[in-house]
């Protein structure tokens, strides 16, 4: 598939993604592209690389952040208190991966991102 007609697709996919399956896809995108860093870590570019890949993961935690925090968000306390912690964590980690890159510091968000994605599309992780 060409680019430009790859980049059409994603857009129309966009379009037409629910709430749940867009952030879905956000994660699943959010671990993938550390997977990627993990997976080239000795590429000459891997800092590049791991920076856009923790700012974008740092982005969507805080975007979840901001959206548990709201009054009048459905989810039931308990649900929004536990991912308001994950999501402490994965800043933590996140964090600590700036100051400290290792390759299988990568692995907790990267698996905690694929099983909320399994998780919101319905499926086992």
């Amino acid at each position: 598939m060409h680019a430009a007609q790859l980049e059409t697709y994603r857009n129309v996919q966009k379009a037409t993604l629910s709430g749940r399956d867009l952030e879905a896809e956000v994660l699943s995108k959010a671990a993938y592209k550390l997977k990627h860093c993990q997976n080239n870590w000795d590429a000459p570019n891997r800092d590049e690389l791991l920076d856009e890949a923790l700012k974008y993961n740092q982005k969507i935690w805080t975007v979840f952040q901001a959206e548990l925090a709201k009054p009048e968000n459905p989810l039931s306390g308990k649900i929004k208190q536990d991912l308001l912690s994950l999501s402490a964590f994965v800043d933590k980690r996140i964090f600590e991966i700036m100051s400290f890159p290792a390759p299988e510091k990568l692995n907790a968000i990267i698996n905690i991102n694929l099983n909320i994605a399994a998780g919101l599309k319905g499926s086992p992780a």
